[in-house]
């Protein structure tokens, strides 16, 4: 059976739980491999909407055991209120399992982070000030605090010594605020042990045992392409490799494991935070995909920058994830729009490029070139088959797959959990 590898193929907020919720119920496990709760899913479950931001959205699912692999960074507050909103609602989340290699988001962590984005000033990265980029850049640094350290008193205080040492003086000379107490971070972290015993253990070992007795495992990416630390457009990224890659660091599991890429697509684009963004729009257009895409963050409520479909950062995604099936989601959103730009290519300083430039530089420069759809009136949410869908609606899909690098899979036509119209199994 296959491991599968599901990542966000422009700037996030594609539709990722949605797509994990699609195949949920042929999953054994769903394991959640970078970042932390500074991105969410939201999934409708029925009438239920549910929204999650550290936890993997198997956990919806009965039968399937949820893990958070050694990639993720954990806030442990965070973990916990999510896991008692689950259960005050019925959700079973018993399964939970938690790599005893995840590092521990910490209070001076998100002070840090707040910190830090106001110093910047105009050039501020547009973080969510959860304390996600310092933990990462504490575990690059060898300072940080694992999950398995919270079980050994001794081990935790020295760390959280070492950390605060050097924090305290950044903390009180460069910007002006109160130092932080060991103690009160080391009291913090060891009254959650208990609840979170049960919970940490060897997850590599756990997720190769499966796959070894042929259970299927879904790998599920936070965050997107767009904002991974390496490929995506630094240093508007994430602080965590978000690409196909990350899936075999982050959760311990080899590369000669991995059967298929899933890319998710939205049907037009958006970001959230700073950075470049070539097809952004700041007209009625812009406000219409907005509006009608109920495009406000999940974990932030922040209003997503909307633009067109991009079709060379379709094309990127594909190629450095190693893309087999995209799944497009959001198509019903573009409903009403008479004439639908995409763009084929950009213009940077009069020179024509069919790909996403390597240059930053010429990223933020360039112009997109586009070319036009008609578009379609009809209600597209009842689609369940491709030939549901209003000719004009058939025909943008086809040209989108026809520029994108990979075939399209499933076309999402509505929020809720059936609203989708599968072309091809994305499993088998």
């Amino acid at each position: 059976m296959p491991a599968v590898v599901l990542i966000g193929a422009q700037w996030g907020d594609e539709g990722k739980g949605k797509a994990t919720d699609l195949l949920s119920s042929r999953l054994d496990y769903v394991v959640k491999f970078n970042g932390g709760n500074n991105a969410g899913h939201t999934v409708v479950v029925g009438d239920e909407k549910y929204a999650l931001h550290l936890l993997p959205s198997g956990i919806l699912t009965p039968g399937v055991t949820p893990v958070i692999a050694n990639g993720v960074v954990v806030d442990i507050e965070v973990l916990f209120e999510e896991i008692e909103g689950l259960e005050s609602r019925g959700v079973d989340t018993s399964k939970l399992r938690i790599s005893a290699n995840a590092h521990v988001i910490t209070q001076y962590h998100r002070t840090l982070d707040k910190v830090t984005e106001r110093f910047l000033g105009k050039r501020q990265i547009g973080t969510t000030g959860r304390g996600i980029g310092p933990t990462y850049a504490d575990k690059i640094n060898r300072v940080g605090i694992r999950m398995q350290d919270l079980f050994d008193e001794n081990i935790l205080r020295q760390k959280v010594e070492g950390a605060l040492d050097q924090k305290n003086h950044l903390l009180l000379k460069v910007y002006n605020r109160r130092a932080i107490g060991v103690d009160e971070v080391v009291d913090e972290l060891l009254a959650y042990v208990d609840r979170l015993r049960p919970m940490v253990t060897d997850t590599s070992l756990l997720l190769h045992r499966a796959l070894e007795a042929g259970e299927t495992v879904l790998f599920e990416g936070g965050q997107a392409t767009m904002l991974d630390v390496d490929h995506g457009t630094y240093p508007f990224v994430t602080s965590s490799n978000a690409t196909s890659g990350g899936a075999v660091t982050g959760s311990g599991i080899a590369p000669n494991r991995i059967d298929r890429v899933i890319g998710i697509v939205k049907a037009y684009t958006t970001r959230v935070g700073s950075g470049p963004f070539p097809t952004e729009l700041f007209d009625q257009w812009g406000e219409f995909l907005a509006e009608q895409g109920h495009e406000y963050g999940t974990t932030t409520g922040r209003r997503r920058r909307t633009g067109w479909y991009d079709a060379p950062i379709a094309r990127y995604t594909a190629r450095i994830n190693g893309v087999t099936d995209f799944v497009l989601t959001k198509l019903d959103v573009l409903t009403g729009i008479d004439r639908i730009p995409v763009a084929v290519a950009y213009d940077v300083d009069g020179v024509i490029m069919e790909e996403v430039p390597v240059s930053q530089s010429d990223f933020h420069h360039a112009k997109p070139v586009y070319e036009e759809f008609p578009g379609w009136t009809e209600d597209i949410s009842g689609a369940r088959s491709f030939d549901d869908l209003p000719a004009n609606a058939q025909s943008y899909v086809r040209e989108l797959e026809a520029m994108s690098g990979a075939r399209f899979s499933a076309i999402g036509v509505g929020p809720g959990r059936d609203e989708i119209v599968q072309l091809h199994d994305l499993l088998d």
